[in-house]
């Protein structure tokens, strides 16, 4: 007696093939996932919606006066507008200039292999063979800091592990030799800006964020954008792209 194999029916895409079955299971699995994702927007709203609150109740300052007012009699979260300066400096002596902070990173030239695959035709077949291929890159090997012991906020002193300093420039590259350098970032030595700040104990908390260039209003709005919400339904949907893929890949026997 000769037995013949069941031939699925459905969509043949050469690794894996998906059947009908597949596909109304995997509408399932995106309703499902769905689902979570709406239960979860719900609560990130929740959160930001407590967020916009406390931004909203949080007062406004703009003057030095009202700034350590505010930290002597702990007002609690405020917006605060101001310059940031530094009130020493860093450098390094082969850049000179003088810094809030400094990053020097060392690179080296280093030598690297890779295997590279081609085709060729044999008798009509097509094979794969390999060769290796030599390149050059400059490697990050070492790097080192320094950074201002303290910096000013609206005209009051802090040690410089109060408030997050803005981002790096680049400064300069100095050839140490042919396959050596160093490479120079820093930060200037005074911007304006916007911070957000629980103001208590005469002073505010550790790493707070610092808004470049932001007005207060620009800072709140800025935080009430709801921009979480597009990034995770962002996140979400390849979550959900990854899944079905990784569905429609394993096989399904259990499904016929």
């Amino acid at each position: 007696m000769r037995y013949y194999r069941h031939r699925k029916r459905g969509f043949d895409f050469g690794d894996f093939e998906i059947t009908k079955r597949e596909i109304l299971a995997s509408i399932s699995i995106i309703a499902i996932m769905l689902l979570i994702g709406v239960v979860i927007t719900g609560k990130i709203s929740e959160h930001e919606l407590d967020q916009n609150e406390k931004y909203n109740k949080a007062i406004k300052i703009d003057t030095q006066e009202l700034f350590e007012y505010g930290m002597r009699t702990n007002v609690g979260n405020a917006f605060v507008y101001g310059d940031l300066k530094a009130v020493d400096t860093v450098t390094y002596p082969e850049i000179g200039g003088k810094y809030m902070y400094i990053e020097k990173i060392k690179e080296r030239y280093t030598k690297h292999t890779r295997q590279v695959a081609h085709t060729k035709t044999v008798n009509g077949k097509s094979q794969t063979y390999y060769t290796t291929e030599i390149y050059w890159t400059w490697d990050r090997v070492d790097s080192e800091e320094r950074i201002c012991n303290e910096i000013s906020f609206l005209g009051h002193t802090f040690t410089s592990d109060k408030i997050d300093l803005p981002g790096t420039d680049y400064i300069d590259t100095i050839k140490e030799s042919s396959r050596v350098r160093h490479k120079y970032y820093g930060v200037n030595l005074k911007f304006i800006g916007t911070i957000f700040a629980e103001l208590e104990d005469g002073t505010i908390p550790n790493n707070t964020p610092f808004y470049e260039n932001k007005s207060i209003e620009e800072t709140v709005e800025y935080l009430e954008s709801g921009s979480i919400l597009v990034i995770f339904w962002i996140f979400w949907i390849i979550l959900i792209g990854f899944c079905v893929y990784g569905f429609y890949y394993i096989d399904n026997e259990w499904l016929e």
